[in-house]
């Protein structure tokens, strides 16, 4: 409570802000929706953003814990080949630099539309920072620490698991926060062209200049993010109580 009060209490202040100024007419409603008026809408409509959000959140799940299980896989195989590194790694960065949204097209034609193409678009946004995190992660052990391993005539997977893991943990933790954000933003964009979930209400939300709804699935999408940095939280805490790296 002592670091999250603060982060409360600060955005309770803003609530109240925002709510005042719009109630003076400060700011139109049709284009910043006082809070009490997203609140009223996500009351009408709560069985259409309950079945919304469990759709984004069992796709967003989905994607994250698919590119956390490949994403550290590829990461490891890099780490043992430089030639499989070097010939497979600027690929990863392809897939990074290429918008999501331009990309999306082509994955309802491969998949259909539904949840396939917004588990895949969730995919190919949150791996490349699994990869190049654990990857990073696992060369950061010194040469030094490297030749005492090879002095007691460790192999290499005893080198990984006992040396290079346990010095790429801060770096693993690191990049999953990174890709459980972006895996909301890749399944967002998913939905946007096939359809399905939060990104569909606000597509639909958009085309009837319903700016309430938009606001309301900002907010549940805010509470979905915290909640995975939250249960990443939890798991380090558990870890560094069983055994601190």
């Amino acid at each position: 409570m002592k670091r999250t009060w603060p982060a409360l209490i600060s955005f309770a202040a803003l609530l109240i802000v925002f709510e005042f100024l719009v109630r003076k007419e400060v700011f139109s409603a049709s284009l910043i929706p006082a809070p009490s008026m997203v609140l009223m809408t996500m009351q009408e409509l709560s069985d259409d953003f309950v079945q919304a959000f469990k759709e984004t959140f069992s796709n967003v799940l989905a994607g994250w814990v698919l590119s956390l299980a490949l994403g550290t896989g590829v990461a490891f195989v890099f780490s043992l080949s430089d030639l499989l590194k070097r010939a497979i790694l600027p690929f990863a960065v392809f897939f990074q630099t290429v918008p999501i949204i331009a990309i999306a097209p082509l994955l309802v034609i491969y998949f259909g539309f539904g949840a396939p193409t917004v588990i895949a678009s969730s995919f190919i946004v949150s791996v490349f920072p699994v990869i190049a995190n654990t990857l990073m992660g696992l060369e950061s052990a010194s040469e030094q620490q490297k030749d005492l391993f090879r002095l007691y005539q460790a192999n290499s997977l005893q080198i990984l698991t006992k040396l290079k893991l346990p010095c790429a943990y801060p770096y693993i933790l690191s990049g999953l926060k990174i890709s459980a954000g972006l895996s909301i933003v890749g399944a967002i964009a998913g939905e946007f062209v096939a359809g399905g979930g939060l990104g569909a209400l606000i597509d639909s939300a958009r085309t009837q200049q319903r700016v309430d709804i938009v606001f309301a699935a900002l907010l549940l999408l805010s509470l979905m993010g915290l909640f995975f940095m939250a249960l990443l939280s939890l798991i380090n805490s558990i870890i560094q109580k069983q055994r601190p790296f």
